[in-house]
């Protein structure tokens, strides 16, 4: 069987405060370096066969310590990057929450995109080819993916076959390892946001 650790990046000053989606520049902060450390210590006790990263720079800056640690590579997969939040990308969510547009995003984001960018369900499509061809490449293997709230929630949600528009009943934070496991193509959530 397969498993596959899902592992938001660790904390940047933008978190809960902008919509930084795939704007560059955004690096962790002092709490989110800590929170590497945790992370690191966390995932001791597996033996991991491959580490899969979201191009931005926070998710890289999670990853590469892991990476070390396993004696690994990290493989870049921009299947695992952020949503393209289009002319939202930056925008603080205090200016966000003014937009009816924004609040029809968040009641049906299932179809709904933002302006000049990309929705869900382009999200959950083009992560949900990257874990079926890394499951074929894998089937026996633990491997790691290091990316973004929503990605790894798009993941989770189909796993759980479950509604795109139910994205906001799942909490995974900075630093939290989601965990999927693919038996004969029979996938199973064992942990969602695991912070322990």
């Amino acid at each position: 069987m397969a498993i596959f650790l899902l592992i938001r990046h660790c904390l940047t000053d933008g978190v809960g405060k902008i919509l930084a989606g795939r704007m560059p520049g955004v690096h962790l902060n002092a709490a989110g370096t800590a929170q590497v450390t945790e992370l690191r210590r966390r995932l001791g006790g597996f033996r991991l066969k491959a580490i899969y990263s979201s191009p931005l720079e926070r998710a890289l800056e999670t990853a590469e310590p892991i990476a070390l640690d396993q004696s690994l590579a990290v493989s870049l997969a921009p299947e695992l990057t952020d949503i393209d939040f289009g002319s939202w990308t930056g925008r603080p969510f205090v200016d966000l929450d003014r937009l009816p547009e924004w609040a029809w995003f968040n009641s049906f984001r299932g179809f709904a995109a933002p302006p000049g960018g990309e929705s869900l369900l382009d999200v959950q499509c083009r992560v949900m080819s990257l874990v079926a061809r890394l499951e074929q490449e894998h089937p026996r293997d633990t491997i790691a993916l290091t990316s973004h709230a929503d990605v790894i929630k798009a993941v989770l949600l189909t796993v759980l076959g479950a509604p795109l528009d139910m994205v906001h009943r799942l909490e995974v934070e900075p630093a939290s390892i989601s965990i999927v496991e693919f038996a004969g193509g029979s996938p199973r959530v064992l942990e969602i946001n695991g912070r322990g």
